[in-house]
């Protein structure tokens, strides 16, 4: 089971050693050098990825029932391989997103997320508004201690921060540390909702790609009682709890720190995408200490369907 996370996202300790990281966040293992990044082809260069396994089923599904749609893709990768490494041109990858956002409107998604999730069907809200915000801290901290989920408590300021930045840079990519290096995740934006969905299955899914973690911001009792309650579903097949975690606690160390520089990456992100630096997310982790518990030798395996 997941713990609480610390202040409102809370922060954790030290990030592992860097990776050579390809662009568009298609990793290889730390073992390899930033020479050895030759431009590969098609889905043999995908299956250098070490995640690719995970993925596997869902390519040669793609493969199969739309091989013009699959060489398209594979044609456009090929083309951001030949980009210089570190940099990202992700204007059409940030209009994906824009578009796989459009799209989220029913009460439940295909991947069994909850559309549009109300405090509601959580707790009693009205029952909770004669109660204290440390009484109603402690409820939401009980109810979800016992679930293998991410929850937070989050100041009212600290949101309101978070908010207001979230609706001038709506999506930012995250570094998840694996066994192999690191995976890139990219977080967008859709009302109080943050969908996560990992780069790789963007690449060979585009528009259609399912969110894998959803963070539900709660703001209901925000104006009353200085607090916003947070909570999250994810795919068990691709994430476990302390990954989600790992990715909720960038939330606050991107969109809520009081250092300029840290922020400054979430515009460059979403602004001057031409001078977006990958590695610089990386360095960014390091110095903040965060991701000890994905240490190799802690990950859990999780299925490659």
């Amino acid at each position: 089971m997941a713990g609480p996370l610390l202040q409102g996202y809370g922060l954790t300790a030290a990030l592992r050693s860097r990776a050579a990281l390809r662009p568009l966040g298609l990793l290889v293992p730390p073992s390899r050098g930033l020479t050895d990044l030759g431009p590969g082809h098609g889905e043999a260069a995908l299956e250098e990825n070490p995640f690719y396994g995970k993925y596997r089923h869902k390519i040669q599904e793609l493969r199969r029932s739309s091989p013009d749609v699959f060489e398209s893709r594979m044609e456009k990768r090929t083309e951001v391989k030949k980009q210089p490494l570190g940099y990202s041109s992700q204007g059409e990858f940030i209009r994906r997103m824009e578009e796989k956002a459009k799209g989220l409107g029913s009460k439940t998604s295909k991947s069994g997320f909850t559309k549009d999730k109300t405090l509601d069907s959580i707790l009693n809200v009205e029952m909770v508004k004669e109660k204290s915000a440390e009484e109603i801290k402690q409820i939401w901290n009980q109810y979800f201690s016992a679930k293998d989920t991410v929850y937070a408590v989050i100041p009212a300021e600290k949101f309101d921060l978070i908010w207001e930045r979230a609706q001038k840079c709506p999506s930012f990519l995250y570094a998840l540390p694996r066994k192999e290096g690191y995976e890139f995740f990219v977080g967008q934006w859709s009302g109080t909702e943050l969908h996560f969905t990992s780069l790789i299955n963007i690449q060979t899914q585009g528009e259609t790609a399912p969110s894998q973690l959803v963070l539900y911001h709660f703001p209901d009792l925000q104006k009353e009682k200085g607090i916003v309650l947070m909570t999250a579903e994810m795919d068990s097949k691709f994430l476990v709890v302390h990954e989600a975690q790992c990715l909720a606690n960038q939330v606050q160390l991107f969109y809520a720190t009081d250092r300029s520089e840290t922020y400054e990456l979430v515009e460059t992100f979403n602004h001057r995408s031409s001078e977006f630096k990958y590695m610089s997310v990386i360095a960014e982790l390091e110095q903040s200490g965060l991701g000890r518990e994905l240490r190799p030798g802690q990950v859990s395996d999780r299925s490659q369907s």
